[in-house]
């Protein structure tokens, strides 16, 4: 539990509904240890009240405030929620109900799936979202755990839902990440599912698992590699190549040019995690500066500050970032002198 001096601001809040109060407090206790934590304060529950010592007692307030809003409107609290609230909490505030603030960036943009309904959690994210909804083909870019796959997985089903599109394809390039693993037994399906579990994991989160069987059966969702998209042209279908850093040129520009009529696509990927083999260019790379200002295609871009898993995962990527600049700027000044 965090200290705080005898003098540090206390608050008291009232919250009058019980059975919120349960979800707000969390298991055991579990949503009030977090913004203890993150933000340096210590938080008593009494009843229906809660006792918020610490010089940040203001901004868990607003936190406490907006969760507790959250679940007046029936939606969820949970760790990602409050991590997102709490990093996001500095000047993104708009004023809502007098003195209530709301904190969440993504707030009023919504996808609403069979399962459940995803809101961004960054503004990053937000645009990223309102992309995918208004442009025929989106790019997202950017580091592991900032939500580029599941987003655009929640915007499809959202669209097939809707009836905008016939079907949902989603597919990587089958590239091992950095260890062999032989040949895998069984059918094609056996083969492939290992590359695509990341692609059936979020799916999952949107379509109840027997109609997602059914889809599949019927071919109206399709997970398959890069490779099996030659030759096809993808009309009134909803389009997704996930891990895109990992397709060669010829493979992207394949790709690309299978937009059919009524179709949208999304591209992710993530620059910093190339498997390709020494020597061969990363298809984003070169699609990023090849359509770069094209009317119709949106490029949007995520930082660690996006990450959305633990936040742990925030700063092993920005220490990663920061080692790769050290090491670059090192190679730069090696060159300049001569020695490589």
């Amino acid at each position: 539990m965090a200290a705080y001096a005898p003098d540090a601001i206390a608050l008291q809040l009232e919250f009058p509904d019980n059975r919120l109060m349960i979800d707000l407090v969390g298991s055991g206790g579990a949503h009030l240890a977090q913004i203890e934590q993150l933000l340096g304060v210590q938080i008593v529950h009494r009843g229906n009240a809660l006792l918020v010592h610490g010089e940040a007692a203001s901004e868990a307030e607003r936190v406490l405030n907006a969760l507790y809003a959250r679940l007046e409107a029936g939606k969820e609290v949970s760790m990602g929620v409050i991590d997102g609230l709490i990093r996001l909490r500095d000047g993104e505030a708009e004023a809502r109900d007098g003195d209530q603030r709301e904190m969440f960036p993504g707030q009023g943009l919504e996808v609403r799936t069979r399962k459940k309904t995803m809101e961004p959690r960054t503004e990053a994210q937000k645009a990223y979202t309102q992309a995918l909804l208004d442009n025929v083909l989106t790019f997202g870019i950017g580091p592991a755990g900032t939500g580029k796959t599941y987003i655009a997985v929640a915007v499809a089903v959202s669209k097939f839902i809707q009836g905008e599109v016939d079907r949902i394809i989603l597919t990587r390039p089958a590239v091992e990440a950095g260890e062999k693993l032989g040949f895998l037994p069984g059918t094609q399906d056996d083969k492939i599912d290992p590359y695509m579990q990341p692609l059936y994991d979020a799916l999952a989160d949107f379509l109840p698992g027997k109609q997602l069987a059914k889809l599949r059966e019927e071919k109206r969702v399709e997970i398959a590699p890069l490779a099996f998209m030659r030759g096809r042209t993808l009309s009134n279908a909803f389009v997704i190549l996930d891990e895109a850093q990992n397709a060669t040129t010829m493979q992207m520009k394949m790709f690309l040019t299978r937009l059919g009529q009524g179709s949208r696509m999304a591209i992710t990927g993530d620059r910093s995690q190339v498997d390709l083999p020494r020597g061969v260019q990363s298809g984003l790379r070169d699609a990023e500066h090849i359509l770069a200002g094209v009317e119709g295609i949106s490029f949007n871009y995520f930082t660690a500050t996006d990450v959305v898993r633990h936040p742990l995962v925030a700063k092993i990527i920005t220490a990663y970032e920061a080692e790769d600049t050290r090491r670059e700027a090192a190679r730069a000044a090696r060159l300049a002198e001569g020695r490589e």
